[in-house]
């Protein structure tokens, strides 16, 4: 509960401090140490009745030492003396959307965006983060040490982004979100094929981040992909660990809940906002979760989508979804000769997904022999071992 309560503080804790003292790098870091201070002491004292003054007050203190102990700052240190610690904001004030988008920075890369939006918006350790991505904990603390000096060169200010600016930056926010999302609920490499810590901070940063823009189609859309395609989640793994592929999958253990929320949510938004790629991809999660058994699925209308999808936001991984919707209607015969047009994408040159679908399909269109050997390259493929385990026992059972 006490990890629940400071990840949800953090980023309320950062903003006060950047507007009161300014330099995003040094507020943050003394953030995390008033934060690494309550998780070891409220256990034992109880939690604040002020959890977030308290937190405010001994962040401010940890940067006015910073500030004195600056030997470049000593000309400032008259001025520090008089500084007591900064008042909680407003009532109402709420910086955690400027914040996210401070983290989500142009000058920044992908993976130095989403290490610095967990870290500073959504509260966890340079340790959890490193845990989350399988990687060292100093390749972590590397990449948020260079996405916080960049915003420092960049001089960029901790402000909403101008009228002119939200588009290109708000995509950039999705974006990230997207990934931390796909990196959970599906990882690119280790022992397990989840890590839920990363998908439930991408869904909860996303309700953020739709509380504040409503009326943002894309945003109610990758809010309403990740619930439905989270709804999943229960039925996605077996007792020990094996993947266990949708069509095959327990569906009265999917999260009913989530489920009708991400319905009700991208039926509403396809119907007031322009459709972008998020909605659709939201739409066609909502026939597979709607459908009550996997022949029930309406892959003709998942194809109309895909089409539409891959015609707005073109990319490798929706050719190959849209060339399964194409086995699904029109035969896998026909889909064989669609994915060999793809031979030459080099975005999917060696990628374990063509070697999978390609397993499917030759297994829907009965040739054993070759399927079997295309899920074998697959397994060799990824670096996921669930995926890798269940890619070889369908070669086995053929």
């Amino acid at each position: 509960m006490i990890d629940q309560l400071l990840r949800e503080l953090a980023p309320q804790i950062v903003g006060p401090l950047v507007r009161r003292y300014g330099g995003f790098d040094t507020c943050e870091d003394a953030v995390q140490e008033a934060l690494l201070a309550a998780s070891q002491q409220w256990p034992v004292d109880g939690v604040p009745e002020n959890p977030r003054s308290w937190l405010i007050t001994v962040a401010s203190r940890r940067r006015i030492e910073m500030l004195r102990s600056d030997a470049a700052r000593l000309r400032r240190e008259e001025t520090v003396a008089g500084l007591e610690p900064s008042e909680p904001a407003p009532v109402g004030v709420d910086d955690s959307l400027t914040l996210l988008f401070l983290c989500c920075h142009p000058s920044l890369t992908p993976p130095s965006q989403i290490a610095l939006t967990l870290r500073a918006v959504g509260g966890l350790t340079t340790a959890e983060i490193a845990r989350a991505f399988l990687v060292p904990e100093s390749t972590i603390g590397q990449r948020i040490s260079r996405a916080k000096s960049s915003i420092k060169k960049q001089s960029a200010e901790f402000r909403m982004p101008a009228a002119d600016e939200l588009p290109e930056r708000l995509a950039a926010v999705l974006r990230v979100l997207y990934l931390i999302f796909n990196e959970g609920y599906t990882a690119s490499s280790g022992e397990s094929l989840q890590r839920v810590e990363l998908s439930t901070e991408a869904i909860r940063l996303t309700r953020q981040l739709f509380a504040r823009l409503p009326s943002e189609g894309e945003v109610a859309g990758l809010l309403a992909l990740m619930l439905l395609t989270d709804a999943r989640r229960p039925a996605r793994t077996s007792a020990d660990g094996a993947l266990i592929p949708l069509p095959e999958q327990d569906r009265s253990l999917w999260i009913d809940s989530f489920v009708a929320e991400g319905t009700e949510l991208i039926t509403a938004t396809l119907r007031t906002a322009p459709i972008g790629p998020y909605q659709l991809q939201a739409a066609i999660a909502a026939i597979h979760d709607e459908a009550a058994r996997a022949e029930d699925t309406d892959w003709r209308q998942i194809l109309v989508l895909y089409e539409l999808l891959e015609t707005l936001n073109p990319g490798p991984m929706i050719t190959l979804n849209r060339i399964v919707a194409l086995a699904m209607v029109h035969g896998p015969e026909y889909a064989l000769e669609r994915l060999a047009s793809t031979a030459d994408d080099p975005a999917l040159r060696d990628h374990h997904r063509v070697e999978a679908v390609r397993a499917h399909l030759l297994e829907l269109s009965g040739d054993k022999p070759a399927a079997q050997a295309a899920y074998r390259r697959a397994a060799q493929q990824t670096l996921s071992t669930p995926e890798q385990r269940y890619l070889l026992s369908r070669a086995e059972s053929l």
